[in-house]
């Protein structure tokens, strides 16, 4: 029986057999905005996110009540000019209390607000965050093949950082700028709307130039950033490559690259900051001409007599308020299109879905034994329509059996694993365990049953004791350390500084690599799997650890069904059946001695590899 082709076949690449590009891989749900505008709107909403709605609406009447003393001003100011004129002392007195006051609210609204701001920020910053983060710890396998960690960690802390930015430094002043702008202008034309008209005439062409300076910067603050994520990638790559430059002297080579990236960066930097500081000297000149018609015409109708010298004082005193707002929103022109550019690139981490999803009615994985089953399987990393790397694939693996895995490289050796565990969808024929379609089954179920060893050894930067328990939530300290002991570590477990206490460093580097691995065999002993998948795990390992680990394996895969990946056909000549692989299809399945009698391409391989190390 064959299934029909899956609508959700995993997209992407495999990080071992093959490296594909797929820009498919993001699957952003219906609807999802990654423009500008759009993810300025949806960075606003993590400030007026619900849980923060009180604290917003504190900031927001505090920013009201400092504005409305701010506008004032003016006001006052003109009636102690009419005051002064009119010889009225005691009318003078009262204006000048009331303007101490006003000063006074202004002052402590303005310093409360901004403080209830810079809360509301930082809280929005930590739900941005964890979004992203949370995000990450959901996406399928094939969405890491395509973003390389150096970008993610790139999108996680320098865009998150000009986030932060923006809604700590430029929020605040967009907000009391927004009030400022829509009081003063109401006040304005209070006090005279003739004059308003006059104040307005130049906003239209103000507002034309302002939009094609932004029109212009946009682009180059979206690409500002994906230069900075290239540039973090680059420097996490030639860190962790750092052994391999510095063994083949190319020291030079990766600082020249870094300069080169750095370079450009540097150049879109430029370009993006000189094309929003433009907003400046625009908004100075518009607020310029601005005063001069109002001084000009005003000055006319006060010779005429159509209003007063005061009036006009405090028209022109609205005026220059009304440039301060406008000001601020044109310095902070370069931070709000470099946050929405930044937010473009979180918020598509935050959209990005799972390709691999459990159906509607998935159930959890029965464990029976650990019978696998390969009907027919078709696969390809960019889904269905696409080159396979798995071709009619089919094979029978009884309960307690040790599979061996070989073939040439790129033959699908780790392709049959992806799919084993799913990571990927497969597109056609079907996958049963213990007589369960793998498709029907929730993952994280399956993923409780199945372990792995990689060939590279992975360790966090943890106390030992917390990286053999990472395994398995339950695990009590004396199931790690019999792990422990059967991985044939205990001993020298004991002898570290503060024996299981001791911190390992970033990917356990103050470990030998032979300690490492031990250790990720006692994590999955910790772990206590069903099904047990290795990954060549002694092929970077000198003899005598070898033969500890050999050891530990053995004690592993007692029992339990279990698929060992090939790269030294030595460690497969025990195993029940060995499946070769080539092209993606399976040319030969048997028994190590089977195999070798039959003259095939194990046989070559075998012969190879024996010639190799007999040299």
């Amino acid at each position: 029986m064959t299934i029909d082709t899956r609508a959700d076949a995993a997209t992407g690449a495999v990080a071992t057999d093959q490296l594909v590009e797929d820009t498919d891989a993001l699957n952003l749900p219906p609807g999802a905005s990654t423009g500008r505008t759009g993810a300025l709107r949806r960075l606003i909403g993590y400030v007026t996110a619900r849980g923060s709605r009180v604290r917003l609406t504190i900031s927001l009447a505090l920013r009201a009540i400092a504005v409305v003393g701010l506008a004032l001003l003016p006001l006052l100011s003109g009636d102690a000019i009419d005051a002064v004129a009119s010889r009225d002392a005691g009318r003078l007195d009262h204006v000048v209390l009331v303007m101490a006051i006003s000063i006074v609210v202004t002052g402590a609204a303005s310093l409360i607000a901004e403080r209830v701001t810079a809360v509301l920020s930082t809280a929005a910053v930590k739900r941005l965050q964890d979004d992203a983060f949370g995000s990450l710890q959901d996406v399928s396998m094939s969405y890491y093949s395509t973003h390389p960690p150096g970008d993610l960690v790139s999108r996680l802390s320098n865009d998150v950082e000009a986030i932060a930015s923006w809604f700590q430094d430029a929020l605040g002043p967009i907000l009391r700028a927004g009030f400022q702008i829509v009081l003063f202008i109401g006040i304005m034309l209070l006090v005279d709307w003739r004059l308003t008209v006059v104040a307005l005439l130049i906003v239209p062409l103000y507002l034309w130039g302002s939009s094609g300076i932004q029109r212009s910067a946009a682009p180059a603050y979206r690409e500002l950033q994906e230069t900075v994520g290239d540039l973090s990638a680059y420097h996490e790559e030639t860190l962790d490559g750092h052994k391999v430059i510095i063994a083949h002297g190319r020291a030079d080579w990766a600082v020249a690259a870094n300069t080169e990236r750095a370079n450009r960066t540097y150049r879109v930097g430029r370009r993006a900051w000189l094309t929003s500081l433009s907003q400046v000297p625009l908004t100075t000149a518009a607020t310029t001409l601005q005063s001069a018609l109002v001084l000009a015409i005003g000055s006319i109708w006060v010779i005429a007599g159509d209003t007063t010298i005061g009036t006009l004082v405090a028209f022109v005193g609205y005026v220059s308020l009304l440039a301060g707002p406008m000001s601020d929103v044109a310095k902070l022109t370069s931070s709000t299109l470099n946050a929405g550019a930044a937010g473009r690139r979180v918020f598509e981490v935050i959209d990005a879905r799972p390709t691999v999803v459990d159906a509607p009615d998935a159930v959890d994985y029965r464990f029976d034994g650990g019978h696998v089953v390969f009907e027919r399987v078709d696969f390809s990393y960019r889904g269905p329509g696409h080159p396979l790397q798995l071709t009619d694939l089919s094979f029978d693996v009884l309960p307690g059996q040790k599979i061996g895995i070989c073939g040439p490289s790129g033959a699908g050796k780790s392709t049959i694993i992806n799919v084993l565990t799913r990571y990927y969808d497969i597109v056609g024929g079907r996958i049963l365990l213990d007589g369960q379609d793998l498709g029907t089954l929730r993952q994280r179920s399956l993923r409780e049953r199945i372990g792995m060893v990689p060939q590279e050894a992975f360790l966090f930067s943890a106390s030992v004791m917390d990286n053999l328990r990472y395994a398995r939530r339950d695990a009590t300290v004396d199931e790690a350390v019999a792990a422990a002991r059967n991985a044939n570590c205990h001993d020298w477990i004991q002898r570290l500084p503060q024996g299981y206490d001791t911190v390992l460093t970033e990917r356990g580097a103050n470990l030998s690599q032979g300690q490492r691995q031990m250790l990720t065999i006692a994590r999955a002993m910790v772990a206590d799997p069903d099904i047990l998948i290795l990954d060549e795990a002694t092929s970077n390992v000198d003899t005598r650890n070898e033969r500890l680990i050999n050891q530990a394996v053995s004690r592993l895969l007692a029992g339990r069904t279990s698929f060992v990946i090939a790269h030294r056909l030595s460690t497969i000549m025990d195993a029940d059946r060995i499946l070769v692989l080539d092209m993606g299809r399976l040319v030969e399945s048997g028994s190590h001695d089977d195999l070798m009698a039959r003259g095939g391409v194990y046989r070559r391989l075998f012969m190879s590899q024996f010639r190799n190390s007999a040299r």
